[in-house]
């Protein structure tokens, strides 16, 4: 359905795309021309043949606005129009219209990838927001999860219920990009990735095609779609297990940076010595407001700990401490992860086999290198995620069940580098200082012997330039063979992500 709003406007906006010529030349003129007609063109197709279900939005209107917003404003493009697709069979209406006019699109839904471009466009933006169904099937111990929520509507809507899923571990993360991409979880010790705990997904194929995919039904699919991102189609629904949830006990603490040194040697502690499977932690190392200091994350699937597990975290004198027994959903809050929200920011990642005083000591290092450096260049907030999960954490799944990992024979914890900023052009700086810094922890790791120099990179924290081979390993021929079956003019090609 064409909702209102000013065509010419929509026009006009799309011409500011086109760079590759002057802007005062003939020829830059009349391909911008071209260009715009054939985005508006396209637009205008979509709107006659969908729905009522359905809507297309112009630039300049709130939900226009809304539908090409990201977490990360660099991630954010000015689309030609936006498209609020509100059934799976409109969904591949405007599949075959864009894959049939080679426009360029992208699928959006929670919007909070780092990466530029993998889910925004200057071309169509679809978002996914109307896919906002939550329904639990206490029978099958499932549950069916829009692709368009972020994390905390589920958690929210199953708490009533007793359960939980294997899910995001703060607040505003979209469940889309995340399942699609394998998934850590404050349950994952106990559970596995989150692509270990998908059932079923509803897909729409490139060629319009509504298909419901099953390990029964499906398995290069299944396979596929369990960390093969949007390259076979989009995802309009997943069925997750569910698994029964009481109260938990953590939160969060802040820490100064006369203290660090005891949060490194904590961290070594708990990733060698902790089994637990209930148990978790995510100190973050931070350069914020001119100084370092961690953020440390703490989780318990129980109402209390067993002792021992935290005493020396807790033992640590603290800034701020909120721990205590509570939801899931209030622990997913207690991280102000939104607190950057509207900044620019990149992610990267380093496959860490084991968390030692070394890397520990280097992750330090790197967050007092790096804090001062980029403030200068309008970073506000230097940031180093330790993750550490148990060796087994790839073994909940059969070896050659999912497209990531692409290996379970170890475990690896994806360390996660993010960097956040004001200005656009610190962009390709902030990018550069993202990988020498991975480059250099990799270094360190290597040094100590952990063999990660051809490890799988998480593909939710690797930034945008990782070759495809270090995310998806020797699954890639095996995905770009199920890619030929299903996508065999590559319309997904059009959008944005890793691209197989």
């Amino acid at each position: 359905m064409l909702q209102s709003g000013s065509i010419l406007i929509a026009l006009a906006f799309g011409l500011s795309s086109l760079v590759n010529a002057s802007p005062h030349s003939e020829a830059f003129k009349t391909r911008s021309e071209h260009h715009a007609r054939s985005l508006n063109s396209t637009c205008k197709q979509i709107a006659e043949a969908i729905s009522p279900a359905s809507n297309v939005w112009w630039p300049l209107s709130f939900h226009f606005t809304k539908d090409v917003s990201h977490w990360a404003a660099s991630s954010s493009d000015f689309a030609s129009c936006s498209v609020e697709p509100g059934t799976a069979e409109d969904v591949g209406k405007i599949l075959q219209i864009v894959g049939a006019n080679k426009t360029p699109f992208a699928v959006k839904g929670g919007g909070h990838t780092s990466n530029p471009g993998f889910s925004s466009t200057s071309g169509v933006q679809i978002a996914m927001s109307k896919f906002s169904e939550v329904n639990y099937n206490a029978d099958a111990q499932t549950v069916d999860v829009g692709s368009g929520l972020v994390w905390d509507d589920v958690y929210s809507a199953l708490e009533p219920h007793g359960v939980n899923v294997v899910g995001g571990r703060v607040t505003g993360v979209g469940v889309a990009g995340f399942t699609l991409g394998g998934g850590y979880s404050w349950l994952s010790n106990e559970r596995g990735l989150t692509v270990d705990n998908v059932v079923g997904y509803e897909l729409v194929l490139p060629n319009g095609t509504v298909t419901q995919v099953t390990q029964s039904s499906n398995p290069d699919l299944f396979f596929a779609l369990k960390g093969g991102y949007n390259n076979f189609g989009i995802v309009t629904k997943f069925t997750l297990k569910t698994y029964p949830q009481g109260q938990v006990w953590g939160g969060l603490i802040t820490i100064t940076a006369d203290q660090l040194d005891k949060v490194n040697a904590a961290t070594v502690k708990f990733a060698s010595n902790v089994s637990d499977p209930k148990a978790a932690v995510l100190p973050t190392y931070n350069f914020v407001l001119g100084a370092p200091g961690v953020s440390l994350l703490l989780f318990y699937n129980g109402p209390n700990p067993p002792a021992g597990i935290f005493d020396d975290y807790l033992a640590i004198p603290h800034f701020t401490k909120d721990v205590s027994t509570r939801s899931f959903l209030s622990l997913v809050k207690a991280a102000p992860s939104d607190a950057t929200a509207g900044t620019r920011g990149i992610f990267h990642t380093v496959p860490i086999v084991q968390y030692t005083p070394k890397i520990m000591d280097a992750i330090l290092n790197e967050t007092k290198f790096w804090g001062p450096r980029l403030s200068l260049a309008s970073a506000t907030f230097v940031s180093y995620d330790v993750e550490p999960f148990l060796p087994t954490i790839f073994t909940h799944a059969d070896a050659s069940s999912s497209a990531y990992p692409p290996s379970r024979a170890r475990g690896l914890q994806p360390n996660n580098i993010y960097f956040a900023w004001g200005l656009s052009a610190s962009d390709d700086l902030m990018h550069d200082a993202a990988r020498k810094s991975a480059q250099q922890l990799t270094n360190v790791a290597l040094s100590e012997g952990q063999d990660i120099a051809n490890a799988p990179l998480y593909g939710n924290y690797a930034i945008f330039d990782t070759p495809i081979e270090r995310i998806f390993g020797s699954n890639l021929d095996r995905l770009k063979s199920i890619k030929a079956q299903y996508d065999p003019a590559n319309a997904m090609g059009l959008a944005g992500g890793w691209k197989i």
